[in-house]
């Protein structure tokens, strides 16, 4: 692994130019250059959608889709910059005009070009500057969201608890929470629809209500989703959803009382057997059906938790995160480090599991978020810390 040389140094040309081009191997200027591509597809064919709603994309004429995907972009410009680029856009047509007439040697004509492009590249500095402040409020906001999330190791009773979270994008919808009550302990991992800011905002959401209700009423994990379900679709305006497990380990008990909203498997590791189970069990996603029927469909189960025994909660941006042939991790891969790792610590089998997701990985960023939870039987007290 290079080192870094972070003392502090003459800024020079050389490291101007070292600065500039970090980051720009071919790999990474290839997927940029994708995602960017991609990006431009939408956007194109968003506005080619919003603009003639009733024709075939075939039966639009070119100029008049040129036209809709420049009035979409023009459109994201605040009425002064938008002035600036209209006026930039009609200097660069008289300048070639100009050519096209003999009039090159005109004095308006050597003073058109430079005008026009100033006049863009002011609109780009603005844009860029503008972006930086946004980045800004994004980073302070990822700052904000990661102080809500429990320390990455929390001991409660027999329990050790091990998390590992890691967003996609600047902030990120997925949750993860460990509440301990005077009658037991609540370990919550849940997943919002989409990604980004909105998401983010759900999800604290979410996490506000969850620790509301368990101080309120220490409801079971069944009657916890359920009173979640009707605040959701109560308040709620947007087609969000959320995806969601609880477990509930009473105090000196050797079980837990586990519940699911439509979210990714769990799975148990048995010390007793040395074999890896599901936790395969039935109901909605929050905010996708109304309560009467969540209540009809969700299971509430009851599982044994002895010395040596782990659970792992995980969301499914661990699952799908994908390698350079765009093969998904899966569930087969997370069972095999679970049935060789289960008997070991919280922290070693979450450690185990990240390092072999990243490995997997690679140089590849993940598309969504990575969240995971595992839950040991320590089989010794431990005053919750």
């Amino acid at each position: 692994m290079a080192l870094k040389n972070e003392t502090r140094s003459s800024y020079n040309t050389k490291a101007f130019y070292e600065e500039y081009v970090s980051g720009m191997n071919s790999r990474q200027l290839g997927r940029e250059f994708q995602s960017d591509s991609e990006r431009i597809k939408k956007l194109y064919q968003e506005a080619i959608q919003e603009r003639n709603p009733s024709l075939p994309s075939k039966e639009i004429p070119a100029f008049q889709k040129f036209l809709s995907l420049l009035s979409s972009l023009t459109g994201r410009l605040n009425p002064v910059r938008r002035l600036i680029f209209g006026a930039s856009l009609v200097l660069l047509f008289v300048h070639y005009f100009y050519g096209l007439i003999g009039l090159s040697g005109h004095l308006l004509y050597q003073l058109i070009l430079p005008l026009s492009y100033t006049g863009l590249l002011l609109i780009l500095l603005v844009e860029l500057l503008e972006k930086s402040d946004v980045q800004k409020e994004l980073d302070f906001a990822r700052d904000i969201q990661l102080s809500l999330l429990p320390p990455s190791r929390i001991e409660a009773g027999k329990l050790e608890v091990y998390s590992f979270a890691a967003t996609a994008h600047e902030v990120g919808g997925d949750y993860v929470d460990m509440i301990s009550t005077k009658k037991g302990t609540y370990v919550i991992i849940a997943d919002v629809s989409g990604k980004g800011l909105s998401a983010a905002l759900y999800m604290v959401r979410i996490q506000a209500m969850v620790h509301l209700l368990i101080k309120k009423s220490s409801p079971s994990p069944k009657e916890l989703f359920l009173e979640l379900n009707t605040y959701l679709k109560g308040s709620r305006k947007s087609q969000t959803f959320v995806t969601a497990c609880a477990a509930y380990f009473p105090h000196d008990q050797e079980h837990f009382i586990f519940a699911r909203a439509g979210h990714n498997v769990p799975l148990v590791y048995s010390k007793k057997h040395d074999a890896v189970f599901r936790l395969d069990t039935d109901g909605y996603a929050l905010g996708m059906t109304t309560t009467q029927n969540m209540e009809k469909v969700m299971q509430e189960k009851k599982y044994n938790f002895e010395t040596g025994d782990s659970l792992l909660l995980y969301t499914d941006g661990l699952i799908e995160a994908r390698n350079r042939e765009n093969e998904e991790f899966g569930e087969e891969r997370l069972e095999g480090i679970l049935s060789i790792y289960g008997s070991l610590h919280a922290k070693t089998i979450t450690n185990k599991i990240q390092s072999s997701i990243e490995n997997y990985m690679g140089d590849e960023k993940p598309f969504d978020d990575i969240t995971f939870t595992t839950i040991h039987h320590t089989g010794s007290n431990n005053p919750v810390s």
